[in-house]
């Protein structure tokens, strides 16, 4: 509205009078589609802004702060002292008896020699020492991506017929899992990763850790013959059809020493300070399982070993990736897909861990750290790694200061490497999948998933969770409001019982954006409300039939060309039903083209414009007050 503010007094029933200030509807501050798109980009790309810190300094400043935000080793270094040290190196001697039957049993896990997940758990957390932003995370494999990386591999190429081309693809799957992450952290696409609800994540990690430990059961019962497939029925028939091959030693052991793990887990839960309880069962397990095999020689007698790992340090395996053949489409898509699950467990890993201490990660620098590791382990004889829950759980319980705490670990892994190889020649099979199936146990969460189901019962169903957002996008929320007796305020009839409808007015709030996918719909819903009002009880709208129709917009924050038209087509459908449309409160965007489409004039008049719903009521009332009058 372009005339100057004025004070109207509503004279309609009593409970619709109050003084109301009118006030002015400005059109926002024109900007060039230059500005527009640099505006969109830097919210969309640099949400945080981390060129703020640079500004107002001088030049060398600006390099020091450029050399400590790509590589944090270099802000945090300089400061390290003895006593963070102190807490690193328990936090990284503690994480590393975990992280090496961990290594271990996941290396299996996916079809590859023990000797890798050693070497997985050695260079990357170097790599993400120098390159995170987390202080909590422990970096190694992860059961998730292990058991994918593997699966999708040997549907072509078998890890036991042809070891050195599925050795091969390994490697080139975990470099462009490497670039595919490093990629979307350089070009700051974080948000995509935001697109995995809690709800999905959730039911995706129990559902993982379920699969994972039914394909442990060819470990646990000692089964020679077993199924490749992931399926619950086919493992579980498989497991049953090969019955006879069951070794009582083994179910024996591994009962023993999962019962053991699992007792350490929930002691470790129960009293965080016993930490090292959970951390060492694993190392113990190996050890005392090891010792065992060693002094009855049981491996004669059902019971399946490692064998003899080689010693030494990461060999170079860059001459063993392949960017050519036909096995590069399969390279290029188990990357893809691990490096998308590997991803988006270490950005959830750092970010609770942040969100506890009260600090924060930047999920774009997380991205380029884990893809560089992933990249630098593809040369360096390792495979996909990220940020492991358990292992972080442990690293957050020790108290560790900084990512120091990783290099302390790869120091110990260095160490087992060089001289503690042959140690392992003996340590049984079982033990390894025990060490899975407790560690897997921690990913289903139990709490978490009653709180969602509590809280949203269709956001529990994690199947539909993408129907549920198509739905949210094509099917807006649309409420009636009415006026609360003695105020300005507006609300939802239904929400607020005390509300009231205002004779020959129909408010509506639209709260969603209006676009291509949803114009339709909403020029249904809003016809049928007038249908609905029409037919009410008519002797509720004895003095006034409906006059106005006034769409609440606060939350309304975006429109497209689809939505142009379909308050043009409102309009038009209104002006035939002899109902006048005025829009309330809109956002600056909205108006923008709602103006640039109002190229005859006739659609966005200043009289159909207002900030409130209130001062529409107050102004739309007095000028029907005024025509009935008039008429009269």
């Amino acid at each position: 509205m372009e005339s100057n503010p004025s004070t109207i007094q509503e004279q309609s029933p009593s409970w619709l009078e109050i003084t109301m200030e009118v006030h002015s509807v400005v059109p926002p501050p024109h900007k060039s589609t230059i500005q527009k798109l640099k505006t969109r980009l830097k919210e969309t790309l640099f949400p945080d802004d981390p060129f703020r810190q640079f500004k107002g300094q001088p030049t060398k400043k600006k390099w020091v702060l450029a050399s400590q935000y790509i590589f944090p080793i270099l802000h945090w270094g300089p400061n390290y002292n003895l006593k963070l040290f102190k807490s690193d190196i328990v936090s990284g001697v503690t994480i590393a008896s975990l992280a090496i039957p961990q290594g271990i049993s996941y290396a299996k896990l996916a079809s590859l020699p023990p000797i890798v997940g050693l070497y997985s758990s050695f260079v990357p957390p170097l790599v993400y020492a120098v390159l995170g932003s987390s202080r909590d995370i422990a970096v190694g494999p992860v059961s998730i991506a292990s058991l994918i990386l593997g699966s999708m591999l040997t549907q072509q190429v078998s890890p036991t017929g042809d070891p050195v081309l599925f050795l091969q693809l390994a490697f080139t799957a975990t470099f462009f899992a490497g670039f595919f992450q490093a990629s979307l952290g350089f070009l700051r696409l974080g948000f995509i990763i935001d697109f995995l609800s809690k709800a999905t994540l959730i039911g995706f990690m129990a559902g993982a850790a379920i699969i994972v430990s039914l394909q442990q059961l060819k470990s646990l019962l000692g089964i020679t013959h077993f199924t490749k497939k992931m399926g619950f029925i086919p493992v579980m028939t498989s497991a049953f059809h090969n019955s006879q091959e069951w070794s009582w030693q083994t179910i024996l052991m591994d009962f023993s020493f999962l019962v053991f793990l699992l007792v350490a887990r929930h002691v470790s839960m129960r009293r965080p300070k016993l930490f090292w309880v959970s951390a060492a069962a694993p190392l113990v397990c190996v050890i005392l399982s090891t010792f065992l095999v060693f002094a009855f020689k049981n491996q004669h007698h059902g019971i399946g070993v490692i064998g003899k790992l080689q010693e030494g340090l990461n060999p170079p395996s860059w001459n063993m990736l392949q960017f050519h053949g036909g096995h590069l489409g399969l390279s290029m898509k188990t990357g893809l897909v691990t490096g998308i699950i590997s991803l988006t467990e270490g950005i959830e890993v750092g970010r609770t861990f942040a969100s506890l201490m009260n600090y924060k990660v930047d999920g774009n620098k997380e991205m380029m750290a884990i893809g560089l590791m992933d990249m630098v382990g593809s040369s360096t004889s390792s495979y996909v790694t990220t940020g492991a829950f358990s292992r972080s759980a442990v690293n957050h319980n020790a108290e560790a200061k900084i990512a120091a705490s990783n290099i302390v670990m790869s120091i110990k892994v260095m160490v087992t490497l060089l001289f503690f190889m042959p140690l392992f020649q003996y340590t049984p099979n079982v033990v390894l999948g025990a060490i899975i199936v407790s560690a897997v146990v921690g990913l289903i969460d139990i709490p978490s998933a009653y709180h969602v189901w509590k809280i949203d019962k269709f956001d529990f169903i994690v199947a539909v969770s993408i129907f549920k957002i198509l739905m949210q996008i094509t099917r807006p929320k649309t409420v009636l409001l009415g006026k609360i007796p003695g105020t300005d305020i507006y609300r939802d009839l239904h929400h607020y019982k005390e509300s009231v409808k205002i004779p020959g007015f129909l408010i509506l709030s639209i709260e969603a954006p209006v676009n291509f996918a949803n114009s339709t719909y909403l020029n249904e819903r809003v016809l049928r409300w007038i249908e609905e009002y029409e037919a009410e009880d008519p002797m509720m709208h004895s003095n006034s039939s409906l006059r106005l129709v006034i769409p609440e917009m606060s939350t309304v924050s975006t429109i497209d060309t689809s939505g142009v038209s379909f308050f043009k087509e409102l309009m038009r459908t209104m002006e035939k039903k002899g109902v006048e449309l005025v829009l309330v409160n809109l956002v600056g965007e909205v108006m923008e083209k709602l103006q640039r489409s109002n190229e005859a004039d006739d659609f966005m008049k200043p009289d159909c414009l207002f900030l409130t719903v209130g001062e529409a009521v107050a102004t739309l009332s007095a000028k029907i007050k005024g025509q009935s009058s008039n008429d009269v």
